[in-house]
């Protein structure tokens, strides 16, 4: 479901003037085939259209096609693609959450020209947001798709688990599957709903075993 890296945290751009490279496409919804314009950053990669395809299908399939009550909340927003693929398919609210000023600029000139009025753009680190979110607030859909090999993942998914509405979910792309028999220690209070691979992108749908808010 479509991204982003010195994120320490931030999209390291280019040693030139932030340009615009290529685009990518919404795929379903009322914004349908729109191009969205996205910068030539290293790191930054836009989940690709064949992924949020299929996972935006399996979120239909497991939201049971009720987008207009669901909110979601991208922490590693990027190009945001994820956040307004949602927002076309028509959730009731968008949270795209970005540590680079340059990529939150791209998103806010995107959301204007869309007059995306069911997304709202954050500035700032991921793991931190989500600390502060926690307790406050409550999504059906969060979508993760951090930098690789920074460790990110092990830090901002447990937070998830207080951000989460009830039966909610989470997406993940990683570098690596999350179905090896050696998977991380981290992702034991996780169960995987789906799980597939295009390329080198692994990706999955994860729901908490003890339930948001609960330990486990």
């Amino acid at each position: 479901m479509a991204k982003t890296a010195v994120r320490k945290p931030g999209v390291k751009l280019a040693p030139r003037r932030a340009a615009l490279s290529n685009s990518v496409r919404i795929i379903g919804g009322q914004w349908k085939r729109t191009p969205l314009p996205v910068l030539a950053a290293e790191g930054l990669r836009p989940t690709p259209d064949r992924v949020r395809e299929t996972v935006f299908n399996w979120l239909a399939h497991l939201l049971d096609g009720d987008w207009q009550n669901a909110d979601c909340l991208d922490l590693f927003a990027g190009t945001g693609a994820l956040g307004f693929e949602a927002a076309s398919r028509g959730a009731r609210r968008v949270v795209l959450v970005e540590a680079s000023s340059a990529a939150v600029a791209q998103m806010e000139a995107n959301r204007q020209k869309l007059n995306a009025a069911n997304i709202s753009i954050l500035r700032g680190d991921a793991h931190a947001t989500a600390q502060r979110m926690r307790g406050a607030q409550r999504f059906h859909v969060i979508f993760l798709d951090p930098p690789y090999h920074e460790g990110w993942l092990p830090r901002t998914l447990p937070a998830c688990r207080d951000l989460l509405a009830p039966g909610g979910l989470v997406y993940v792309e990683s570098e690596s599957s999350f179905l090896d028999a050696d998977a991380p220690e981290w992702l034991a209070d996780w169960h995987i709903v789906r799980a597939d691979r295009a390329g080198t992108v692994f990706y999955h749908l994860l729901q908490c075993k003890a339930g948001p808010g609960t330990e486990a």
